[in-house]
Formats: structure tokens, C-alpha cells, sequence
């Protein structure tokens, strides 16, 4: 017997474990893999940013930043325990035509007070020398006739985030977290599968294990990352979700890093031409997409064969090579594949399930690493307010005190008004 079980030891569940110790709830993590971490979350480019597109969302980005800077504190760091750094080297967003250069995005920064500046292209080609500012909107594929031609505009300024950059071992911060709950009592139970959810007058009882081990539980936190449709299924929750969430394959390039990103590395995000970048340990460079609409989605299952690089990776590749000319090109693209688990419009859903007992910490792969810090400490809250788990009305407003703003838990909530247009990993 437990009082939380959390599905999932990835850096959301190993962050729900943390915040639900902390508050004396007795919590056992269970995940079918051998450690912490493994799976999407050591895939991810754990890139550190604030900006989205709501306010919900950048609040709670630019919130996480802080704990982030603030890590070794944040998991209570032991001595000789190996922790994940956070690499503060700034973020740039490139300003283009099709984004209104950034009009909309700079309201909601300022409405949360997110630090930036503005630099103009003169400062663009003096921070980073050999750097194209040719505009190729929109993003093309590499078979496309039109692909790699300027369309004769170009890129005039950017967003530049000080105080942005990212975690340079995604791996080691789970372990962090994971390490920090099982000193405050936590356990976590790897090579473990779950084979039911037991529920009786549709409240959660507990869990039976591949091997018939059956495990009591009053509580549930669905932190599956791609199985977290597999788990709500054997809890026959999810029904009533405005928002469709399941595993999409992804993709990232790792490269040798060209001379003209190397004179100041950061983050970039360039959506003229589809992709972001992320420096990496030894003058390399990681290049992903930000699902621009030439780009297919590669949804797909998360029982099925282990995801591989495709020619996906090779042209993230190539339209990297139209901003840095003198990027290195391989004969075949370098990186690695993954699954994450994504919703239809790329917001999580943070809220209780229509089980009572279970809560929902789903469909954050891919744009919720940098809020782990604040993932787990919005589901402890959700359990207080929700007490046994049963329905309650809506929570109050989470306090986000780093920044001193209170945060709208309805954004995140599983029956939310589905963002417009299913934006992207950008959010």
C-alpha cells in the first residue's frame, strides 16, 4: 500500500515524485525502463526558453528558468552527486515577415516582464560573423525546386534572451530529481511493467504488475511521457479530453558546430527557415525542427519499432547550411530519434483525469523539459486541492513566486479550449 503511485520516471515524473514528497505523501514511482531518465527525456535538447505563445505558458517557462539557475538548491544537491548544469548562453528568435516580427509574442512578454532585447541585423553579423541573413521563407524540403533560394528579403533583427540557454545533461537532471525524492522517502521501481489499473466505482485502487504483483494505491499520476495513452486506456480514463495526445517520432541532428555559430554560441530559433539549434559539448551543434508546415508529423506508436533517422534529419540539416554557409554537410546526416509524447496542440494537459485518484502530466515531450522544475510542483497541487481526487471545482490560481504571478491552471486543463491552428514545438 502507497499513497501515490506515478507512472513514469522521465523528468516529469520524477518531478511529481519530488514535490509529492516534499509534502509527506508516501510515493512509489514505477516505469518499465532501467533508470530515471531514459527514454524522451535523454533525447531531448532540454533547451531553456520563455517564450510561447500565451501567457499561461511563458509564465510558467520563464518561472522554471529560475530554478533552473537556481538547480543544485532546487534538488537539494548532495555531496559528489553528478548534476545537470545549466549552460546560460541566450536565445535568440529571428523577426521574419510571416511572424509579424514578433508583434504578438513581445505583447505577451511584456505582460509577464520576460527580459529581452532587440538586435537589428548590423548586430546579428557582428555577434555572429558568417551568418546568411537571407530570408527563405517559407521553410522548404530539399526536393522542393524552390529550395535554397532567397526570396529576395531579409532577415532584419531578433529577440535576444539574455538569460536563456540550456541543460547540457537532460539524463542527469531526471536522475537529480529522482535522487532528491528518494531522500525525502520516495521509491522508484524500474524493469517494472504495469499491467492493469485496478478501479472500483470509478475511483483508482491501485495497479497489478506484469509479473502479478498488485500494488494499492488511492492515487495515480499518469507522467508516462509516449505510453501515457497506453496507461489512461488501462484506466479507462481520457474520455472527456478536448485535446488528442499520442507519440510522434522526432528528430535531431549532431554536427560539428560551423566557425561563424562557434564566435558566440547560443540558442537559435529560426522559424524562416524551420529549424532551432543548440550548442553541445566539444564545438558541436544540435539541430531540430520546429514542425514547419512543409514538415510531416511522424505520429506513430509507442509499442512499435524504435524510431530511426530518416531523411527528416538530413534536410534539418541542409536548411541549417542556407543560415551558416560554412556548416559542415556529412554524406548522411548524424543525430538521433525518439519518441515524444505530443498533444494536438502542443500544450500538456496538467489536471486530475475523469478517474477519480488519477491525475494527468501528459503530453509534455518536446516543449515541457524547461518546466519540470514547476511540472510536478502544479500536480502536488492538484492532488491537495482535489484531496481523494474526485471533481472538484476549478483550483485556484498556482502562485508562481519566482516571478510573483499567479498562474491560470485552466490553460493546461484536459477539457480546455484547444489552441487554433496545432502551432508547433515552439508552443
Amino acid at each position: 500500500m502507497t499513497d501515490v503511485i506515478v507512472v513514469g520516471a522521465g523528468i516529469i515524473g520524477a518531478s511529481c515524485a519530488l514535490a509529492l514528497a516534499r509534502r509527506g505523501h508516501d510515493v512509489l514511482v514505477i516505469d518499465r525502463l532501467a533508470g530515471a531518465g531514459y527514454g524522451s527525456t535523454s533525447a531531448s535538447s532540454a533547451v531553456i526558453r520563455s517564450y510561447y505563445s500565451t501567457i499561461p505558458a511563458t509564465a510558467l517557462a520563464y518561472e522554471s528558468q529560475f530554478h533552473w539557475e537556481d538547480w543544485p538548491d532546487f534538488v537539494e544537491a548532495r555531496p559528489a552527486e553528478h548534476l545537470a548544469r545549466y549552460v546560460r548562453c541566450g536565445c535568440l528568435l529571428f523577426e521574419t515577415a510571416e511572424n509579424a516580427r514578433l508583434a504578438g509574442p513581445r505583447r505577451i512578454l511584456d505582460a509577464v516582464g520576460v527580459r529581452y532585447d532587440r538586435w537589428d541585423a548590423e548586430t546579428l553579423t557582428r555577434a555572429l560573423p558568417g551568418m546568411a541573413l537571407d530570408s527563405y521563407a517559407p521553410p522548404r524540403r530539399i526536393d522542393d525546386t524552390a529550395f535554397g533560394m532567397p526570396n529576395g528579403r531579409a532577415i532584419e533583427g531578433a529577440l535576444f534572451f539574455p538569460e536563456a540557454g540550456y541543460v547540457d545533461d537532460p539524463l542527469a537532471a531526471a536522475r537529480n530529481l529522482a535522487a532528491a525524492a528518494e531522500a525525502r522517502g520516495a521509491r522508484f521501481r524500474y524493469k517494472a511493467e504495469i499491467a492493469a489499473i485496478r478501479t472500483a466505482g470509478g475511483r483508482i485502487q491501485g495497479v497489478t504488475l506484469a509479473d502479478g504483483e498488485r500494488i494499492d494505491a488511492p492515487l495515480l499520476v499518469n507522467a508516462a511521457g509516449p505510453h501515457s495513452g497506453a496507461i489512461n486506456a488501462l484506466a479507462g480514463a481520457g474520455r472527456d479530453m478536448s485535446v488528442v495526445i499520442r507519440p510522434m517520432a522526432t528528430e535531431v541532428v549532431h554536427t560539428p558546430a560551423p566557425a561563424g555559430f562557434l564566435a558566440r554560441p547560443m540558442v537559435m530559433a529560426d522559424e524562416d527557415t524551420g529549424v532551432y539549434y543548440r550548442p553541445e559539448t566539444g564545438a558541436k551543434l544540435l539541430i531540430g525542427s520546429i514542425e514547419p508546415a512543409c514538415d510531416p508529423l511522424l505520429w506513430t506508436s509507442a509499442d512499435g519499432p524504435e524510431p530511426a533517422l530518416t531523411e527528416q534529419s538530413t534536410n534539418q540539416l541542409w536548411r541549417a547550411a542556407l543560415r551558416f554557409p560554412d556548416l559542415p554537410i556529412a554524406a548522411r546526416a548524424q543525430g538521433y530519434a525518439a519518441l515524444y509524447d505530443v498533444a494536438s496542440d502542443w500544450t500538456p494537459v496538467y489536471d486530475r483525469a475523469d478517474v477519480d485518484g488519477m491525475f494527468l502530466a501528459i503530453g509534455t515531450s518536446g516543449n515541457q523539459f524547461k518546466n519540470a522544475p514547476m511540472a510536478g510542483e502544479i500536480v502536488a497541487a492538484l492532488v491537495a486541492h482535489h484531496g481523494d481526487g474526485a471533481e472538484r471545482p476549478a483550483p485556484p490560481p498556482f502562485r508562481l513566486p519566482r516571478i510573483g504571478q499567479a498562474l491560470d491552471l485552466g490553460a493546461f486543463a484536459r477539457r480546455r479550449a484547444v489552441l487554433p491552428g496545432g502551432g508547433s514545438v515552439m508552443g
